[in-house]
């Protein structure tokens, strides 16, 4: 059961990385473009212009994350401990920056289980495949 429990976590941080990477692409590289900003909540290609800077630094910070989670599942192979520290490190700090998401803004509660959900419920799983 709990080598079945930490596939499962590993599998949802792989998804919950790909969403980081997603967000990453949306924020550094399509900031700008007209049903990115529109999805941001920002009213104006103006707006989209003057945010970019911020935007543009923000993805660079889910983009890290999501890669913590790529060289936790390679360390995975090598170094048990140190592949599931990463991954608990890494999973942990997205379901963070989700809370911190919401608690700035209740109406970004949407957008903060979109970025936290996946990988609360990895890290919850790779931390239960310990128990059993």
């Amino acid at each position: 059961m709990g080598s079945l429990l930490l596939v499962t976590g590993a599998v949802l941080a792989v998804l919950a990385a790909a969403v980081h990477v997603y967000i990453f692409v949306l924020e550094s590289v399509l900031w700008t473009h007209p049903s990115t900003w529109r999805v941001f909540g920002l009213r104006s290609q103006a707006d989209a212009e003057t945010t970019r800077p911020l935007a543009f630094n923000q993805g660079f910070y889910n983009l890290f994350l999501a890669l913590g989670v790529a060289v936790g599942i390679a360390l995975l192979a090598v170094n048990m401990s140190a592949g599931l520290a990463l991954l608990l490190t890494s999973t942990l700090s997205m379901v963070l920056a989700a809370l911190v998401l919401v608690t700035s803004n209740r109406r970004m509660l949407r957008a903060a289980a979109i970025q936290g959900l996946l990988p609360l419920l990895a890290a919850l799983s790779i931390a239960l495949s310990f128990t059993v």
